[in-house]
Parts: C-alpha cells; sequence; structure tokens
C-alpha cells in the first residue's frame, strides 16, 4: 500500500505494522471487528455465536460461528501474525462437530447469542425482532423457518484469518479445495499512516476469480429433496390464495391490484403512487397483513417519509381505525408500516374470512395513507431541490 504525494508525482510506502506489537490480540480485538462487521470477509454474513463450545465431550471453542446467504456454517477461525501449522486441522474439527447441527439446535445457538450480547435495551427496540427464529427468516429473506434450509449435508464451509499463512497451511487449503471442502483464507494486514491505523482484508484461497468457477455440491439430499416439496406445495397454496384474493378485488372499491398477476411469494405488491414505497398483501401460515413499505434506494429518503408519516400517525390511526405497527428500522435500508392478524392461513376453510379481511383493512391502510404520503412525498421533493 503506496500514499501518492501529488505535488511531486511520487508514491510512498505506508509502513506496515504487527498485531503484536500493536498490543491487539485475537480474541478482543480480530474477534470483535468480524463479528461486528462480518461482510468484511466479502460477503453477507449473519454472526450467530461467538467462541462457541457446544460441543459433546470436548472443550475446545471455535472462535466465530455464522450463516450465509444459502443457510450454510461458516467456521471462522481467527490468528494474528501468524497462521499457526494446526489452524487447518482445528477448524476442519470444528467443521465435522458442526455437521450435525440440526435446523432447532441452530436456532438455539443464535438464541443464545441474542440473549447475551444483544438484549432489548430500551423501548424504542421492542418491535426489532430479536428472536433468533424470526432474524434467520429475514436473513434469508424466508417467510418462515418452515421453508429455511440449513446446514446441508458436508456443505460446511471454513474461513482462515490471518496476518501470515505458512506454507503447509495454503497447501492444505489448496489440497482441501480440490476434494471439494469450501475453505477460504484471508490475509489481513495493518497499516500505520501517522496516527491513524489501517486494516486491509485480501482473499488469498481461492482467489476471487477461482472463487466464482466453483460449484458446491450439497449433500443430505434426503432433507434437501423434503424442503423442496414442502416450498414447491406451499407455491401452488399461494398461487391458489393470490388467484382467489385478487378475483374479489377485482369488485372492490380497492383498486391497486386490478393489473396484478398471482404470484407463488408470499406477499403480493401494488404502487401507491410514489416510487419504491409499495402496498403489500402478506399471506403467511399462521398470519396475514396489509403492509406499507418504504423501500426506495437511498436509506436516507426511506427514513425521511417513514418519520414524515409518523408525525402524523395519531391521525393516520384514527383514519385506519386502529393502531398500526411503525417499524423505522434503524439498521436497515427499508422501514415499514403493518397491521396484521393471526390466522391459519393455509386452511383453504379460512380463505373467505382471510380475503375479506385483506381486502377491508388494505382499502382502509391505503385511505388512511394517501393524503399524508402526498405531503411526504412533496416534502421529499422539496428537500432535494433545496439540496
Amino acid at each position: 500500500m503506496f500514499t501518492v504525494n501529488y505535488q511531486t508525482n511520487r508514491i510512498s510506502p505506508v509502513k506496515i505494522k504487527t498485531f503484536s506489537e500493536l498490543g491487539f490480540t485475537e480474541r478482543k480485538h480480530l474477534q470483535e471487528w468480524l463479528a461486528y462487521q462480518p461482510d468484511a470477509l466479502g460477503e453477507e454474513l449473519l454472526i450467530i455465536q461467538k467462541e462457541f463450545d457446544g460441543f459433546d465431550d470436548t472443550r475446545e471453542r471455535l472462535d466465530l460461528l455464522a450463516l450465509d446467504k444459502d443457510g450454510n456454517l461458516v467456521i471462522i477461525e481467527n490468528k494474528l501474525d501468524d497462521s499457526g501449522r494446526d489452524v487447518v486441522w482445528q477448524a476442519l474439527k470444528y467443521a465435522s462437530y458442526c455437521a450435525s447441527l440440526t435446523k432447532a439446535q441452530i436456532v438455539e445457538i443464535y438464541q443464545q447469542y441474542l440473549d447475551r450480547y444483544e438484549p432489548v435495551a430500551s423501548e424504542s427496540e421492542v418491535n426489532t425482532p430479536q428472536h433468533a427464529a424470526a432474524r434467520i427468516c429475514e436473513f434469508l429473506d424466508a417467510p418462515d423457518l418452515d421453508e429455511v434450509k440449513l446446514n446441508l449435508g458436508n456443505s460446511q464451509r471454513l474461513m482462515l484469518v490471518a496476518a501470515n499463512f505458512r506454507k503447509e497451511v495454503t497447501s492444505t487449503a489448496l489440497w482441501l479445495l480440490g476434494q471439494g471442502i469450501n475453505i477460504a483464507c484471508f490475509k489481513i494486514t495493518p497499516y500505520a499512516l501517522g496516527e491513524q491505523l489501517l486494516i486491509n482484508l485480501d482473499q488469498i484461497i481461492p482467489t476471487p476469480e477461482a472463487k466464482e468457477l466453483m460449484i458446491g455440491i450439497s449433500a443430505k439430499e434426503a432433507e434437501e429433496k423434503s424442503t423442496e416439496v414442502v416450498i414447491k406445495n406451499r407455491y401452488n397454496v399461494r398461487r391458489d390464495y393470490w388467484e382467489q384474493l385478487l378475483e374479489v378485488f377485482q369488485k372492490s372499491p380497492c383498486q391497486l391490484y386490478n393489473n396484478i398477476s398471482p404470484s407463488k411469494d408470499h406477499w403480493l405488491s401494488a404502487g401507491s403512487g410514489l416510487s419504491g414505497c409499495p402496498y403489500n398483501l402478506i399471506f403467511l401460515q399462521k398470519e396475514i397483513r396489509v403492509e406499507f413499505s418504504i423501500s426506495r434506494s437511498q436509506t436516507e429518503e426511506n427514513k425521511f417519509i417513514f418519520d414524515c408519516l409518523h408525525k402524523q400517525r395519531e391521525a393516520i390511526e384514527q383514519s385506519f381505525g386502529q393502531p398500526l405497527h411503525w417499524m423505522r428500522l434503524d439498521d436497515k435500508k427499508m422501514s415499514r408500516i403493518h397491521f396484521s392478524v393471526e390466522i391459519e392461513g393455509y386452511n383453504k376453510d379460512n380463505w373467505a374470512r382471510a380475503i375479506s379481511w385483506h381486502q377491508e383493512h388494505m382499502i382502509k391502510l391505503e385511505q388512511a395513507l394517501k393524503a399524508p404520503l402526498q405531503q411526504a412525498a412533496q416534502m421529499l421533493k422539496f428537500k432535494d431541490n433545496k439540496e
């Protein structure tokens, strides 16, 4: 890494440091950095446990345990200035221990993590999902846990992070890749730039180009096929429900869904007149909802629109007729407002009642938000022009 001097048109090297001379440790520093910023490893990961030691008949503990966007367990082992000779063997042991974890066990492990490291701290956080199952479903973009695939077959992944890797480690890692074991090595380097400390994290095995060509092969085919059957059946159920609902909506005062086709998804969206802010009908196994989603490309715009509407909360809820669930979601790009009711949605005997509920409450939601949403759109336009 170099700095550029524009005046002299020269470059100068930035001084490389070691973690030991900086006084950093694996547990208090490197582990915490990655736990807080797991996407530093090049992809979206959900950290579900730190220093996990829930293995039978052993006192060993792995540094970080995560889920990737495909529901695979990711074992992350951290070393500072030297990878050590045994880091690959250590990670392989942990992967073998984790291979037998069931979906229920993984949810419980994550729940313990949330209870310990992310307890509800204030009233403003009460509406933030703290339940492990809900967090996992949100991360994997799944409507409920029944449709989530976790830890299938030999899908466990290994990530090794160190400042330097010994030849015996890189050689073994490359050999394991050839045998179909999903392993990656990340070289972390600290740099000193005056008083500023910089950290660079590079994936050295496999290279990004090679990684794109790799194809993962899933195991536990019986479980996977079973899950696929469940999903396919649910797709058919949802499509049937949306078909019946849209027929009823065509004859109702609600015109939002006149040009919408039935879908296999658990939601059905219609435009509100403001780009990126649809009205959603939600159909789940145990719950149905009407929802206004604020999901434009810019986080600041989403929060601005939400805050404009929230200032008129009393009038909106009075028009709607009942309190709404307001979710600003400060740690996410989107925000939303919704109203729900519990119902056995996949029981077709309940569909007439569910469709009637969806129709009634979507009409109320659109009417309640129509004028405040127009005002929020005007204020957003004025704000953008002013800036």
